[in-house]
């Protein structure tokens, strides 16, 4: 669960820089978003639900210092390459940590380094006081532990949930309110265990076995062990596994080009998670075991196994077949939204059963500097997936099954790791990257890496790094450094060059484009920083506007621009102010323009946190609508679009009144002064108003 931890300022850390008491505060990732991400887009695809999850357990198990390896160093993207060798080093020739204090000692360990991993390490005590319980004790008995309950709902009507205008017309099916809750005891690198229900807003609580619905309309169910004899994991429930770069296995979140512009590039082997989100998509269900089937003074042999038998949403079409005592079933589509609302949406819930069982067998040698894996994965739908034809989706997956079978490796060198993976899928197509991150100096490093990705390749469970929103028809080659010439000035930037060698959606040709970022960090003091960042995006797609029969490419042009200033004047308030602009152009379309102009005032004093946002915005059209992270309950996240032109405006309230009991209020409100109406469809509102209202409640055991 070791992600994202690559928070280079992403957290306020108001205790002293050496603190270890405990409870901390809550982690603020508000700064963390803004540096890991260049722009926040629903439309890219990331799992912001398993993001935040993964960097809060982390939070809440902090490494310990004196078992950490190579590859949970790496897994923070924190450290250079230059500062993990110096932590190996100097751990190996001075013995364990006795204190947090010596990380002040060790070469190119600077503050900043420092203050970035505190909240993600510990000293173990691994003397008279080492937990030696049975399991059931230590699980009955664990503090990490947590009751998540939350409602939230939109106040406006929506015309979904008004009655039919004529007959036929399609109504969501249950009430405007979203139900979640959520129960976890973990405790690291030994076990966790919970559970997660959810009902989305439109969704039915009903008993119909006939439409596959029991009560809430999604359950998740986990039961996580670790280190148990020879046994690395065993993961019983839901779960997900994350192996090499991420072509064939990826965990549910991943992070993508952004303002970390080198550690973010390289994957680390996760291995086996429990999955714990209530997103409906990305997961296996059933079971799954890392075993340790050698251990020799070169190095040790993992062998990791699992299997899934898991309901998949899917548009099942049947038509007759040629005998008149036959009909022809198939797949046109699988849905991965997890809504069930409409007639339509519930008729598609878990229509089909997928079953994928597979395995990994890993190699790592005794100075944990190389590491080498061979992957197998098969997956069947049961039924044929048959999608409507089109020039473009031709050499898409079409069929009941897939296998893929892959081979990756990730090799330390002095300052360099060089990693990559290559896999093949039943088509015969092939997947493949490889890339370098260095450490030049202390004060430089750098990452490149190459990807090529055929037109057949077909991956149901991969997420590597690349342009498109999948693993299919593309080459490309990204370049990214990082410079920080003193202890407050950070420059980064990456650079990414792609091809896509077979026609796509509204590209009906073979096409190409780049992406580049700059962005310049300065933190005059522990209290203020601020940045500015400026992205570029190209993409040939088909000329709008186009009156030829001809569907001529022509450069689709994104410009981004951003300025945000973090100030916390006191311990009991901050302020942020953000200014955000972009331009887009298309062909001989007349240029459009978007922005938004914000300013956050947070409070915290005693047992209460106050967070306030008011936003004006102004945006052309879709293509430069506006996405900027808000602040919300724990667990959960916004980012809406800001699109139009009008005000955005949220208040979030956090009271806490013992050590085990939180609540949270939010209401946030979207007002427009050039619209009559807002959304689209079934989510329309007659109105030139969006209220939203959330409430949750945390309880500790």
């Amino acid at each position: 669960m070791k992600l994202l931890y690559a928070t280079l300022f992403a957290f306020t850390i108001t205790t002293s820089l050496f603190a270890q008491d405990y409870p901390r505060e809550e982690i603020d990732v508000d700064a963390f978003i803004d540096d890991i991400f260049a722009v926040q887009d629903q439309g890219e695809d990331i799992n912001y639900e398993d993001l935040y999850e993964a960097l809060y357990q982390l939070y809440l198990e902090p490494l310990d210092l004196n078992n950490a390896g190579r590859e949970d160093l790496e897994s923070l993207f924190i450290l250079s390459e230059l500062q993990i060798n110096s932590f190996l080093d100097y751990r190996a020739k001075a013995g364990k940590f006795l204190s947090i204090y010596e990380l002040q000692s060790i070469p190119h360990f600077d503050l900043r380094s420092i203050e970035q991993l505190l909240p993600f390490v510990k000293i173990a005590d691994t003397g008279l006081n080492a937990d030696a319980r049975p399991l059931l004790k230590r699980i009955l008995t664990e503090k990490n532990n947590y009751l998540f309950i939350r409602t939230e709902q939109v106040l406006e009507e929506r015309r979904g949930y008004t009655p039919p205008e004529e007959e036929g017309q399609s109504r969501y099916a249950g009430a405007p309110q979203r139900l979640y809750a959520r129960f976890r005891t973990s405790h690291v690198r030994d076990f966790s265990l919970g559970f997660t229900v959810e009902k989305d807003a439109g969704e039915q609580l009903t008993w119909d076995p006939s439409t596959r619905r029991y009560g809430m309309d999604f359950y998740s169910v986990h039961a996580h062990f670790e280190n148990k004899g020879r046994f690395k994991d065993i993961s019983i429930g839901d779960y997900q596994i994350q192996v090499g770069q991420s072509i064939l296995l990826a965990a549910g979140f991943n992070v993508g080009k952004g303002g970390e512009t080198v550690n973010t590039v390289r994957r680390s082997n996760l291995g086996i998670r429990p999955f714990t989100s209530a997103l409906e998509s990305g997961f296996f269900r059933g079971a799954a075991a890392t075993y340790t089937a050698l251990e020799r003074k070169w190095g040790e042999i993992d062998v990791t196994g699992f299997y899934s038998r898991l309901r998949r949403d899917a548009n099942v079409i049947t038509n007759p077949a040629d005998s008149l005592d036959q009909v022809e079933t198939f797949i046109s589509s699988l849905q991965i939204t997890g809504f069930h609302r409409t007639p339509t949406e519930i008729a598609a819930k878990d229509a089909i059963v997928e079953q994928t069982f597979g395995g990994n067998v890993g190699f790592t040698s005794a100075a944990k500097n190389l590491q080498v894996g061979l992957t197998f994965l098969y997956t069947d739908f049961g039924v044929t997936l048959q999608r409507t034809p089109r020039v473009y989706n031709q050499f898409e997956f079409n069929g009941s099954n897939n296998h893929n079978i892959g081979a990756n490796y990730s090799y330390n060198w002095q300052n360099f790791n060089f990693f990559g993976e290559a896999a093949r899928s039943k088509s015969g197509g092939i997947g493949f990257n490889q890339g370098f991150i260095a450490s030049l100096t202390p004060q430089v490093s750098m990452a490149v890496q190459y990807r090529s990705f055929d037109r057949d390749f077909h991956s149901f469970y991969g997420s590597a790094l690349g342009e498109a929103s999948r693993n299919i028809n593309e080459r490309g080659i990204y370049w990214g450094i990082k410079v920080a010439p003193s202890k407050r000035w950070t420059l980064a930037g990456y650079y990414d060059q792609f091809w896509f060698p077979w026609l796509r959606f509204q590209a009906d040709a073979p096409s190409q484009g780049y992406e580049y970022l700059g962005r310049v960090s300065f933190a005059p003091t522990r209290k203020i920083s601020m940045f500015i960042q400026y992205r570029e995006e190209m993409k040939e797609e088909n000329l709008p506007q186009n009156e030829t029969n001809i569907d001529f490419l022509a450069e689709r042009l994104r410009r981004n621009y951003i300025f945000n200033l973090n100030y916390a004047a006191e311990k009991i308030i901050s302020f942020k102010s953000r200014i955000q602009y972009s331009n887009f152009n298309h062909g001989d379309i007349p240029q459009t323009e978007g922005f938004v102009i914000l300013q956050d005032v947070n409070f915290k004093f005693s047992k209460w946190e106050l967070s306030t946002r008011l936003a004006l915005f102004d945006t052309d059209d879709f293509q430069n609508r506006q996405y900027v992270y808000e602040k919300d309950v724990l667990y959960a996240f916004s980012i809406p679009a800001y699109q139009d032109r009008g005000t955005r405006s949220y208040i979030l309230l956090v009271y806490k009144p013992i050590k085990k009991l939180t609540f949270w209020l939010r209401y946030a409100r979207t007002q427009l002064t050039n619209q009559d109406t807002i959304g689209s469809g079934l989510e329309q509102i007659d109105g030139n108003t969006r209220s939203e209202i959330k409430a949750q409640v945390r309880i500790k055991f």
